[in-house]
């Protein structure tokens, strides 16, 4: 077998195509360094509150594929890492440790859920890491000082707020409140009683449902023996399903008002008959309210990707979430670093997402304001 011998000649070919070769070794850096920039998301996609991760997942994935195929911002592409949860507790702490271990990983992204982002916080503080838009309405994340988590959502307090301020309106005075057995449903409770002394409304009753609806039934009598006129329902997931369903055959003829939590095809679906002329607040638009140039956007990114779910409240959430995470990464500069981009969030202020605002202030304060009440028809749709 023939051996190859470098001549001369040959030695001055090869350096001449390494000159060559050069200027592409140039560009490929200057490619690396345009790399991706990775969000990272701990949600629910399986489990009791698969649904909602779910939907705020792909709404979140629709904005991105968009932004990426206009060709990303300043020039890089989006990359959503997601990890599930099961809106299990210590898998979110699990995922949040692989996520802060990753030196790639820019910041957190939408992640789900009251209990893991109260779990999640103190690490989440002490790495300065940017947590934008955690799916609560709790005020636990809304802490003065704490730059680096951004809230968006309206709260409870504001939703709760918002159903007893259309009651009063309608002259309502007996309101009665259930809640649930945990800091949801003890901010919801706050609210509302806020917001009935505001509207010079007197206190109801009031009455508590475990986190496992054991009490349900017991809470659904306690409240339809009070003879109320309409019910505020601080209630999620199986408490609040079975505690309507309980009061719906004890009192068929009370309005009852939830809050956006309850507010999926999931839990319409399952309260069957009795979801009718149920009134839930919510924190976004109405999902095929066209009208709104924001909804429209959405409706053509969630065609794009083909998603076998229905377009929801809590998809254009996660679309709305993205494209407000890409206006800030897109003040942050061409070089975007954690400082910068969460220095541009808090700059946000005023920005009209196409009908939808974002007004950030401080930390303790979310960036919208937005809570509208819907109905339930007898199709199982939401109207407003």
């Amino acid at each position: 077998m023939p051996t190859f011998q470098a001549s001369t000649m040959s030695r001055r070919r090869v350096l001449a195509s390494v000159g060559l070769a050069l200027p592409w070794l140039a560009a490929t850096r200057a490619l690396a360094q345009e790399a991706p920039l990775k969000l990272c998301q701990s949600t629910a996609l399986t489990g009791p509150l698969g649904d909602l991760g779910s939907a705020m997942h792909q709404g979140a994935v629709a904005a991105f594929t968009a932004i990426n195929a206009k060709g990303g911002i300043q020039g890089r592409q989006i990359l959503l890492q997601t990890l599930d949860d099961g809106y299990e507790v210590p898998r979110a702490l699990a995922n949040l440790d692989t996520f802060l271990a990753d030196k790639d990983c820019f910041a957190l992204f939408n992640c789900m859920g009251t209990p893991m982002v109260e779990a999640m916080l103190p690490k989440v503080q002490d790495s300065g890491v940017p947590f934008f838009a955690p799916f609560t309405g709790g005020q636990l994340s809304r802490i003065p000082g704490a730059r680096n988590v951004f809230n968006i959502r309206a709260s409870y307090a504001e939703e709760a707020e918002k159903c007893i301020q259309h009651l009063a309106t309608l002259g309502i005075q007996r309101i009665a409140v259930v809640q649930q057995n945990n800091t949801f449903g003890k901010e919801v409770l706050t609210g509302a009683r806020a917001a009935m002394e505001r509207a010079k409304v007197p206190e109801g009753r009031t009455a508590t449902v475990e986190n496992n609806a054991s009490d349900a039934a017991a809470a659904a009598q306690k409240i339809a023996d009070a003879n109320p006129e309409a019910v505020l329902v601080g209630l999620a997931g199986k408490p609040a399903l079975e505690f309507i369903k309980a009061f719906r055959t004890l009192r068929p003829g009370v309005t009852l008002y939830a809050l956006s939590v309850l507010g999926t095809a999931a839990n319409v679906k399952a309260l069957g008959s009795h979801a009718v002329g149920l009134v839930i607040s919510q924190v976004m638009p109405l999902p095929t309210n066209a009208i709104i140039p924001v909804v429209r956007d959405f409706q053509t990114a969630w065609k794009a990707i083909d998603s076998k779910m229905e377009p929801s409240h809590l998809a254009l959430e996660g679309y709305i979430n993205a494209r407000v995470f890409a206006e800030a990464l897109q003040r942050a500069g061409k070089s975007p670093m954690r400082a910068s981009f969460i220095d541009a969030t808090w700059g946000l202020r005023k920005m009209d997402v196409g009908g939808f605002e974002i007004n950030a202030s401080v930390p303790e304060r979310n960036a919208s304001r937005f809570v509208e009440l819907t109905l339930v028809n007898r199709e199982g749709r939401f109207v407003r």
